[in-house]
């Protein structure tokens, strides 16, 4: 049973090469600010990882740019219930195909603190400077794409669809939660939203570090079996790979979108216990005619 899930092998863009900045590190790698040398810190990746460490670093005193790419922001809290209970109760765990281009969504939201949601205008009120998704590197120089108000915008919509839904939800069911309709207003953009930096000078900008909250990729070299086709990935079905004898958890969308979450596994973990106890009762068929088998055995 190959349970790692999707998080194995921490994956940093062949973008900017060694020895462009003293120091670059994963996000899977930070563990404080006095980690880093003296100095501003680029933050590449603006989902749960990336906000948190950006939040961090600025409160203790660095200069810190973050570069945002598509993402999703849920409410960390609404209504007075948590956001893994919405998603539950609105059936998003359940979902069984993702949207189209959609398969794997960052997350922004954060545990600091008590928990509280990412809000990236707050991000940028606090001294974070917001740019692009981080593109291409030359000589010194890291241009971002000129899509960081695009990028906020429809992280902005999928949090807003998300509280209408929950608000039919209360209505549709007569619950008793306390409206929040503060939840629903959003600020101003910050100026560097709509005219953001496209190009970020490495050395004048005196940026020593950077963070790469970029992800990570499946790892299975391990497991020397004949469970995967062309590209490295599971050759597989609901978990039951094409190698008998061999399963898979926690992979994304194995089943639904919950299957790569400590919330959602178990589904598949059940399909999976119960596909191997059908194939052990096929083996033990007519076991109790075998010599020294006893009913009792065979029946089980």
């Amino acid at each position: 049973m190959a349970a790692t899930g999707p998080f194995q092998r921490p994956v940093i863009p062949p973008i900017v090469p060694d020895g462009a900045v003293p120091a670059q590190i994963h996000s899977s790698a930070y563990r404080n600010p006095g980690q880093l040398p003296e100095g501003a810190v680029l933050v590449v990746g603006a989902g749960s990882s990336g906000v948190q460490i950006a939040d961090e670093l600025r409160r203790s005193g660095r200069r810190v740019l973050l570069s945002v790419g598509p993402h999703d922001r849920p409410a960390r809290e609404y209504r007075g219930r948590d956001f893994c209970w919405w998603l539950g109760v609105l059936g998003r765990w359940d979902a069984e195909t993702p949207p189209q281009g959609a398969e794997h969504v960052t997350i922004a939201v954060s545990g600091a603190r008590g928990g509280h949601t990412v809000d990236f205008r707050a991000l940028a009120a606090d001294g974070i400077e917001l740019v692009g998704l981080t593109a291409s590197y030359d000589d010194g120089v890291l241009r971002f794409a000129p899509d960081l108000a695009t990028n906020i915008a429809l992280g902005d919509a999928k949090y807003l669809e998300l509280l209408r839904a929950a608000d039919e939800y209360v209505e549709r069911n007569g619950l008793d939660l306390p409206e929040e309709p503060a939840a629903h207003v959003l600020g101003p953009d910050p100026a560097g939203v709509a005219d953001p930096r496209l190009e970020l000078d490495l050395a004048g900008a005196g940026v020593t570090s950077i963070v790469w909250a970029t992800g990570f990729a499946t790892d299975y070299s391990w497991l020397e079996v004949d469970a995967f086709d062309e590209h490295g990935r599971p050759d597989q079905r609901r978990g039951v790979s094409s190698e008998p004898g061999v399963y898979f958890l926690g992979l994304p969308w194995l089943s639904r979108r919950g299957s790569s979450f400590i919330w959602g596994v178990w589904h598949d973990a059940r399909y999976v216990a119960d596909h191997i106890t059908t194939q052990r009762g096929y083996l033990a068929y007519g076991a109790g005619d075998r010599p020294g088998a006893t009913p009792t055995a065979w029946k089980n």
